[in-house]
C-alpha cells in the first residue's frame, strides 16, 4: 500500500500570528514538504491545480519536474488535474515529458475541481464538466495510445493525422486515477476503464465515501477488470498530530477555527465526528486511518493533507516526522497483513512495464511539412503498419 501526502497550494494566514505567507514564500515551502516526505519514508507527493488566489499551483508539472529532481524514489502525483479545462493535448504533451523527466515516477488523479468561474476563463462552460471530463479523457487516451491519431468530438477543434510528443516512456502511459467527491459518472469513468478511483474523502461522512467506492467496486468488476474487491481505490484523510491528544487539540483549534474551508462552522469535535479529520496522538491516527478499511475494504494509495489552515512550515515538518516515523511503519504492517493475496498493489511504471512485457522504444521519427506539421504520406503509412 502507498502512503503519501497532498497539497492544494493554499495561502492561508496563520491566524496564531496573523501573518501570511508570499506566495515565493508558500512555494518553496511545498518543495520542502515534498523532499521531507521522501527523507521520512513515504511513497507518494501530489499537488493540486488551482487558476486563482488564494492557489499558487496554476503549473503543477512544472513544479512537480523540480521535485523530481531532488528526490529519486518519491511517486510524484496530481490532487486533480482538470480534465475539463485544459486541452487534452497539452495533458498528454506535459505529463509524458515529466514521465521521461521523473524516470516513470508519475501518475496523475484527473478531475473537474471545485471552482465554477475556471470553466469560461478557459473557454468552456460549467453545464459541460461531465460531458467534457468523458470526451476529454477518452481523447487523451488515444493521444498516449496511438502513434497517429484522426480525431473529430464536440468540443475542441478536430485532429488530423497528429502526434503527441514525446511518447510515453518505455511505451506505457501514466496510471491515471478519476477523483471525484460526488458523481458516480466519474466513477462509472474510472470503472470503465479499468482506471483507478481517488475518493477525496476529507470533508464527507465514511457512509457517503463508502457508497461511492462500492459503486465504483462494482462497475470494475461489471466491465471484466477483475472481482470487485481488486478494483484500484485511494482515500485522502487529514490529521494534526502531537504526542499528547490535549496538545494536538489545543495547537490545532484556531487553525481549524478560522480555516476557509471549514471554519466559523461545526466544531472541532463534530467535524472530528463526522469526518475522517483526526486531531489527536499518532495511536489515533493509526486507529482512524486503519478504520477506513471497515467501509471501502482493502485499497492501495492512502493521502493525507497536512499543509493547509494556515500550518507554519516547521509545524507541517514535525508532522511529517511523526507520520513517518511513528505512524506509517504501523499503517504498513497492518494494513498487509489484513491484504489478501489477490488484491493488486498500487500499480507503479515498473508494474505496468512489465505487465507489457517489458520496455519498448516507442520513439516516432518522421519527416514532417514544417507548415502544416503533417506527416509525409508514406511515412505516416510505415508508421502505422507498426
Amino acid at each position: 500500500m502507498q502512503f503519501g501526502i497532498f497539497t492544494v497550494s493554499d495561502i492561508t494566514q496563520d491566524p496564531t500570528t496573523g501573518r501570511t505567507p508570499t506566495e515565493a514564500e508558500r512555494i518553496r515551502a511545498v518543495l520542502a514538504i515534498a523532499t521531507k516526505a521522501e527523507e521520512v519514508g513515504l511513497d507518494v507527493f501530489a499537488l493540486g491545480e488551482h487558476h486563482n488566489p488564494p492557489f499558487f499551483s496554476s503549473s503543477p508539472t512544472t513544479t512537480l519536474a523540480y521535485i523530481a529532481a531532488q528526490t529519486s524514489s518519491l511517486q510524484l502525483s496530481t490532487a486533480t488535474t482538470l480534465i475539463t479545462t485544459n486541452d487534452p493535448v497539452k495533458i498528454a504533451e506535459d505529463y509524458a515529458m515529466l514521465q521521461h523527466l521523473a524516470g516513470g515516477r508519475v501518475d496523475l488523479t484527473l478531475g473537474r475541481g471545485n471552482t465554477g468561474p475556471v470553466y469560461p476563463w478557459f473557454g468552456q462552460d460549467i453545464r459541460n464538466g461531465i460531458e467534457l471530463a468523458v470526451e476529454n479523457y477518452a481523447l487523451l487516451r488515444r493521444l498516449w495510445a496511438e502513434d497517429v491519431v484522426d480525431w473529430q468530438g464536440k468540443f475542441r477543434t478536430p485532429l488530423q493525422g497528429f502526434t503527441s510528443t514525446p511518447r510515453p516512456l518505455d511505451g506505457v502511459a501514466p496510471f491515471v486515477w478519476h477523483g471525484s467527491i460526488r458523481s458516480p459518472q466519474i466513477a462509472e469513468q474510472a470503472a470503465y476503464y479499468g482506471d483507478g478511483f481517488f475518493h477525496n474523502h476529507i470533508f464527507w461522512p465514511p457512509e457517503h465515501t463508502q457508497k461511492m467506492v462500492e459503486f465504483y467496486r462494482k462497475r470494475y468488476e461489471h466491465y471484466g477488470h477483475g472481482s470487485a474487491d481488486q478494483a484500484i481505490v485511494g482515500l485522502g484523510g487529514q490529521f494534526f498530530m502531537r504526542k499528547n491528544s490535549q496538545d494536538a487539540v489545543r495547537e490545532f483549534r484556531p487553525y481549524f477555527d478560522n480555516a476557509p474551508v471549514y471554519g466559523h462552522g461545526p466544531s472541532l469535535e463534530d467535524f472530528s465526528s463526522q469526518t475522517p479529520l483526526t486531531v489527536g496522538s499518532p495511536q489515533q491516527v493509526i486507529e482512524r486511518t486503519l478504520g477506513f478499511r471497515d467501509y471501502v475494504g482493502d485499497y492501495q494509495r492512502q493521502l493525507f493533507l497536512i499543509d493547509h489552515a494556515g500550518l507554519p512550515l516547521k509545524t507541517v515538518l514535525e508532522q511529517l516526522d511523526l507520520l513517518g516515523e511513528e505512524v506509517v511503519p504501523v499503517l504498513r504492517r497492518e494494513f498487509a497483513a489484513l491484504k489478501p493475496a489477490h488484491v493488486p498493489d498500487a500499480p507503479t511504471h515498473a508494474s505496468r512495464v512489465a505487465a507489457a512485457g517489458g520496455p519498448k522504444d516507442v520513439t516516432v521519427s518522421a519527416a514532417a511539412d514544417d507548415v502544416t506539421g503533417q506527416v509525409a504520406e508514406q511515412v505516416r503509412e510505415e508508421v502505422e503498419a507498426r
